[in-house]
């Protein structure tokens, strides 16, 4: 492991349940390899642009049928592909906001699905091309929504899951801190679970003890 990509979207910063987590996951794998090189996209802080008329038209040019104005449009979008490309591990921290994932969120996503870059069609469909990557998903929700009467509200991991799956990561666990919003008791229970989920996962893709993520539930 060389690379870990770190993004983070909450606006609740490092009082984010979900970037706490997932902030003791990187800290582990960073433990386990003094040598990594950890990129943090803190998407709350430096938000990316929505989608504009240039760069919905751009993605779907040849790079010679662009214009200076498509080109302009699509250059953060390059570079975050670029980013995302050069990552062995892909870390993502999600709160559940009205059922679904962050806009902060939602607006790198789309900057990241291109055709071309990270996804092509063939006559048998569509298919990934960011292959042979670890993607660990720390999703925050203030209910649960994992089992219950809640999980068909639950269009935050399935959507994860399915967009990054269509780029072609494929290789998807999942940390849930759940239950964040029904009391002190029910804070605790979520991040002591979550913690053991972390460890647990930290363990699996042969890290160190998860002393990061001890510190994060802390």
């Amino acid at each position: 492991m060389q690379n870990v990509l770190f993004v983070t979207s909450s606006p609740f910063g490092s009082q984010s349940y979900s970037q706490r987590i997932a902030r003791g996951i990187v800290d582990d794998l960073k433990i386990q390899d003094p040598s990594v090189r950890v990129v943090v996209r803190n998407l709350a802080k430096e938000p990316v642009p929505h989608a504009s008329e240039d760069f919905a038209i751009g993605r779907n040019l040849q790079l010679d049928q662009r214009n200076d104005a498509t080109l302009r449009a699509l250059a953060l979008s390059d570079a975050l592909v670029d980013e995302l490309a050069a990552a062995d591990v892909i870390v993502i921290a999600a709160p559940m906001h009205n059922f679904g994932i962050p806009s902060a969120l939602k607006a790198w996503i789309d900057h990241i699905v291109r055709p071309g870059r990270t996804f092509t069609y063939s006559d048998k469909g569509p298919r990934g091309l960011l292959e042979g990557k670890k993607v660990v998903l720390v999703l925050a929700r203030g209910g649960v929504y994992s089992k219950g009467p809640m999980q068909p509200y639950d269009f935050q991991e399935p959507y994860l899951r399915a967009i990054l799956g269509f780029i072609g990561l494929t290789d998807v666990d999942v940390v849930r801190v759940e239950g964040v919003a029904l009391g002190d008791d029910a804070v605790k229970s979520a991040l002591a679970s979550a913690t053991a989920q972390a460890g647990e996962l930290v363990r699996k893709i042969g890290a160190l003890p998860s002393a990061g993520v001890a510190r994060a539930a802390a």
